[in-house]
């Protein structure tokens, strides 16, 4: 094994596992990337990693700077780790709508927050937006970046390496990859890297039923955190998508509970929420079918929730 010189190079790599209880008879194969390996225990460490890494090197953020983003929690939390390692001071807009958990872990790893109060602890079209707000007249103070993850197109960058991982992983035998989608970077950056290798792949997009935007449904709340916006997100491309899966909340939780107890993967709703469209999805294509998902984050994050509450 190699020894790391920094946090920062622990970002990546990380492992693939088939999953074997939760799946029905008669579906596919279905792997899933357990993205909580990464340091802060979810994906967000690559988007964040990329994102001041990129402003770094065209001088859109100098040595002494401070960092704004808005964040449901875990772009936040791996904001703030690479912050402590490139050594910027952060601020963080959030909201009571998020986990405990994912709070106190942005406030250990130094970062500053700014609470912006939610309808009954609910992600709403108005609490992002009235978040975003927030983000933007701290951002106006001098020697201020903004990383604004839902416009930065170098967050999809940071995702370039994970679709290479899940092609080497497959061995390039892989039909399907299933991803929900927050800001559209991580779906976006996977499927490039996918469909160039084999444009035959199909790119199955999740989102909240209660909030199926991207469906042309409604906006309304719910509680998948840290996807489902509540409006279409400026990275999102509709072409991208060959199917679209509204996936509700409590079923998402119930998965998440599942894969637990059952298949012994700790992971959030969202990533319950993967697993429930890819199933969808392995249904379909048959017995022969490969289909990759996420595990986006781990369910330490959500212990304070009624996601894992007896």
């Amino acid at each position: 094994m190699n020894i790391c010189n920094n946090i920062l190079q622990a970002i990546g790599n990380t492992s693939m596992v088939q999953l074997r209880k939760v799946v029905p008879p008669g579906c596919g194969k279905i792997f899933v990337k357990l993205e909580w390996e990464n340091p802060t225990g979810s994906m967000k460490d690559r988007t964040a990693q990329a994102m001041i890494s990129r402003a770094e090197e065209d001088g859109r953020l100098n040595p002494g700077d401070t960092i704004v983003e808005y964040t449901g929690g875990s772009t936040g939390i791996s904001l703030a780790l690479v912050c402590v390692a490139k050594g910027y001071h952060l601020h963080i807009v959030t909201s009571n709508a998020f986990s405990q958990e994912k709070l106190k872990h942005m406030s250990a790893l130094g970062a500053e927050l700014t609470l912006v109060p939610s309808e009954g602890g609910l992600t709403t079209k108005k609490l992002i937006l009235d978040m975003i707000e927030a983000a933007r007249e701290i951002s106006k103070k001098p020697h201020t970046f903004w990383s604004d993850q839902l416009n930065n197109h170098d967050s999809i960058a940071g995702y370039y390496p994970l679709g290479e991982e899940i092609w080497n992983q497959t061995g390039g035998k892989l039909d399907a990859f299933v991803q929900c989608v927050g800001t559209a970077a991580s779906a976006r950056g996977v499927a490039s890297v996918l469909k160039r290798h084999n444009p035959k792949i199909k790119i199955i997009i999740v989102e909240p039923a209660e909030s199926a935007v991207l469906s042309g449904g409604q906006a309304g709340p719910h509680k998948i955190e840290g996807v489902g916006i509540g409006y279409t997100p400026p990275l999102w491309e509709p072409d991208l998508a060959d199917e679209i899966i509204p996936v509700g909340t409590d079923d998402a939780k119930a998965m998440a509970r599942r894969l637990a107890c059952e298949e012994g993967l700790f992971a959030g709703t969202s990533s319950g929420a993967n697993v429930i469209a890819a199933i969808r999805v392995a249904e379909q294509l048959g017995p022969e079918a490969r289909i990759a998902t996420l595990m986006v984050d781990s369910g330490l994050k959500y212990l304070s929730t009624d996601v894992f509450r007896k």
